[in-house]
């Protein structure tokens, strides 16, 4: 194959996915329950490379979904913005898919900030309840420099246990997930969270890879939280560079944390998230990375019936 630059690959691999027959009408994902999913990330990442809209991009992004194998999918709120929540819904339904899990990001360590990014996380779960969303993903905003003081924590907490109580009344649920900012200074803001948030309306997104990016044990933080944790991302990393898929012999040993969830009888969404950083070598279209991630998961969180 003759040589492409980086940037050619990455485009050509989210233009290769096949168009899929559409679903039957009114049908979403089939009825058996799956506990797997694919985040929306690397799809954002790569329609910014190639300067492409949203919404250009939403029939390549479903279709590639689905053919990888997938039958859950982590959205974000851009999707349920009134311009694109029916459009969002009518792929959904045509490539048989289901949004059990949506990420809305947003500042919360401020009054009015945490109000308006509660409200629109209430407003989006709204909208994607009929794409059978059962809880919002929520990582709070960090400060643009420093910590946050312990006054804002506080706020923060504050805010996050009043959207979780809020979503609860609505059928929802919580999840606080975590980048590599909130585990500085020995993972004071995540433990503030952990330790201080009503473990009753607010659960845990662990994100494996980026507590390995903050020189973090990822075993040690899920034995931390324990029960409360109700989704995993998992993301392969060599000395800390991104690879292409999910695989083993990574800086990340997922065995023993599948083996960890299956003694405890924990069952989370495990959401595979892929990411391109600058030294990744990508040598394969994304609808083979996407599959490959998926059986890896498949088999080691032992999902292939799920």
């Amino acid at each position: 194959m003759a040589t492409q630059s980086r940037r050619d690959f990455l485009a050509a691999a989210l233009l290769a996915a096949p168009s899929l027959l559409p679903a039957s009408a009114g049908a979403m994902a089939a009825p058996l329950r799956s506990r797997l999913a694919v985040e929306i990330y690397i799809w954002v990442e790569l329609l910014a490379r190639q300067h492409r809209s949203l919404s250009d991009g939403m029939p390549e992004i479903f279709s590639t979904a689905k053919a990888a194998g997938f039958r859950n999918i982590e959205l974000n709120n851009d999707f349920f913005a009134p311009s694109l929540a029916g459009r969002t819904l009518s792929l959904l339904r045509k490539n048989g898919l289901k949004a059990p899990s949506v990420y809305v990001g947003g500042a919360m360590h401020e009054a009015a900030a945490g109000a308006q990014t509660s409200q629109q996380a209430l407003s989006v779960f709204t909208a994607a309840r009929k794409a059978g969303c059962q809880a919002i993903v929520c990582d709070p905003s960090p400060k643009p420099d420093g910590e946050k003081t312990d006054q804002e924590l506080a706020t923060q907490v504050k805010l996050v246990n009043r959207l979780g109580r809020d979503l609860a009344a609505q059928g929802g649920a919580l999840r606080f997930h975590n980048h590599k900012v909130e585990l500085k200074s020995n993972g004071r803001e995540w433990r503030f969270m952990l330790d201080n948030t009503d473990p009753k309306y607010v659960s845990v997104c662990l994100d494996i890879d980026w507590v390995n990016q903050a020189g973090a044990d990822p075993m040690s933080l899920l034995q931390e939280a324990g029960s409360r944790v109700t989704e995993i991302h998992i993301r392969s990393s060599r000395n800390l560079v991104w690879q292409e898929s999910v695989a083993g012999g990574g800086d990340v040993d997922y065995g023993p944390i599948a083996a960890y969830l299956k003694r405890g009888r924990m069952e989370p969404l495990i959401v595979v998230e892929l990411a391109y950083a600058d030294k990744t070598t990508v040598t394969r279209p994304l609808e083979e990375d996407l599959r490959l991630s998926r059986e890896f998961a498949e088999q080691t969180f032992d999902l292939k019936h799920s």
